[in-house]
């Protein structure tokens, strides 16, 4: 028997809410150069999700640029407040990546393994006991 799980999330303000009819396919922490620039110099914890998946209300702003992977990456956030959202790659556009900061339930971001650790500062915390990829990993299994 196949159960569907919502995934659910917003912005800070509440002007963007989304939701998943599925779970994600993968939970990593990323430690590229540009998600250092979008998590104050941290790495971003993410969910990537099949993006038919998924379901948003309220307006959205848009940057694109190349990412470290060489792919053209568009980056969502809300246009109200800011908040960075969602992402997806020109390599994975059946894909979509969600900031685990804004799932209803936070508990969901834990992360299953970190990317792109080649590129993290000497400081950067990374969980050796996880799955850990020095820069773009293969993409998770479709579901």
């Amino acid at each position: 028997m196949t159960t569907t799980t919502e995934v659910t999330g917003g912005c800070l303000c509440g002007a963007v809410r989304y939701s998943f009819a599925s779970g994600p396919l993968a939970r990593r922490a990323c430690w590229c150069r540009d998600c250092q620039y979008l998590a104050a110099g941290n790495a971003t914890v993410n969910l990537v999700f099949r993006a038919d998946a998924c379901t948003v209300t309220g307006e959205l702003g848009e940057h694109v640029g190349r990412a470290e992977s060489g792919n053209t990456m568009r980056r969502r956030f809300c246009r109200a407040c800011g908040t960075p959202m969602f992402s997806q790659s020109s390599g994975r556009p059946e894909m979509m990546v969600v900031r685990a900061g804004t799932l209803d339930t936070p508990e969901l971001g834990r992360p299953e393994g970190f990317i792109w650790t080649g590129s993290a500062p000497s400081w950067g915390l990374i969980d050796e006991s996880l799955a850990n990829c020095a820069g773009q990993p293969p993409a998770p299994p479709q579901r």
